[in-house]
């Protein structure tokens, strides 16, 4: 029986697991939720290990690929940090290991889904890009040439915890301010919350006049239906998410910026008021280049293969 690669995608709400073969192409998948944050670390192992098991259907494991939601150590052994996640310095790359039987490698998810661009979407040829990931919260990564740069302490790229207003609202990173607060999955069920105080929504039928169960495909579904509370919603975490980009592209001048995660499926609901606030935001916007800031080719499912061709390549 022909063996397999598994890549997981393990972020604040899933467990995405993929055999993905050498072209990108994923062939089949599992999902698990994710226990939470306040859980013991053995949970949220069951739930990844049982998802790898399920999509790889009884064949060999050849090797598997975590990308985490999480500060991943240089080393690529450990999860130093995880706002939504348990993991907190324990040899999650060995304990893996030894569960299943095969290799392992672990990256940040925001790295995993950049090189899932850079080799198969829409970063692909580029010479410098930046990778903005948006899902329950803000993840990124730095590509030089196809190449993701780690960093000193392989934590490059946590721009979701950028602090954009001093003194604002409270992250589980234990900060405050963070830019993930403003433009996110959450920021977006949290900003449509508040709206539905103001006018009247499709949204409060959707969720039977219970604002706590409104959820983000619930914001996108009413801002396609033309609601318009959906849609400032929207507006309120494109502009954000304009205004904190160009912040990274007066440090970095990238030529290119990809927007990938669950958030970026919106499409250009999201991305025109970014690319409006970027334009408003970037420092001597009217004297040089502007990159492009589009979304990603391979949607919510990057960082699952960005995870394989990780563990693909440490295989060879």
């Amino acid at each position: 029986m022909t063996g397999v690669v598994v890549g997981v995608d393990i972020g604040g709400t899933k467990v995405l697991a993929g055999v993905v073969d050498a072209d990108g192409a994923i062939t089949s998948t599992a999902l698990r939720t994710t226990p939470g944050r306040r859980v013991v670390t053995s949970q949220v192992e069951d739930a990844l290990a049982e998802a790898v098991l399920e999509a790889a259907a009884g064949r060999p494991l050849l090797a598997v690929g975590v990308a985490a939601a999480g500060f991943v150590d240089s080393a690529g052994e450990r999860v130093q940090f995880a706002p939504h996640l348990p993991w907190q310095g324990e040899p999650l790359r060995d304990l893996l290991e030894a569960r299943l039987g095969c290799p392992v490698a672990l990256d940040n998810d925001a790295n995993c889904a950049a090189r899932a661009e850079a080799h198969h979407g829409a970063a692909r040829g580029a010479s410098s890009a930046l990778m903005i990931t948006m899902g329950t919260g803000i993840g990124g990564a730095v590509l030089l040439d196809g190449q993701v740069l780690r960093g000193a302490n392989g934590m490059a790229g946590e721009f979701g915890h950028m602090q954009v207003v001093p003194d604002g609202r409270p992250c589980e990173c234990g900060g405050s301010g963070c830019w993930e607060q403003y433009s996110s999955g959450n920021a977006l069920v949290r900003t449509a919350r508040a709206l539905m105080a103001e006018e009247p929504s499709v949204l409060q039928e959707m969720c039977e006049d219970n604002p706590e169960r409104v959820t983000g495909p619930m914001v996108t579904a009413a801002a396609e239906e033309g609601d318009l509370v959906a849609r400032r919603a929207f507006a309120s975490v494109g502009d954000w998410l304009g205004v904190g980009t160009a912040n990274l592209i007066a440090a970095l001048d990238p030529e290119l910026v990809v927007i990938g995660g669950g958030v970026s499926a919106a499409g250009d609901r999201l991305l025109d008021p970014a690319r409006t606030a970027l334009r408003r935001s970037l420092v001597g916007a009217a004297h040089r280049v502007v990159p492009d800031l589009v979304a990603g080719r391979l949607g919510p499912r990057s960082g699952m293969v960005g995870a394989a061709l990780l563990a693909a390549q440490a295989r060879r």
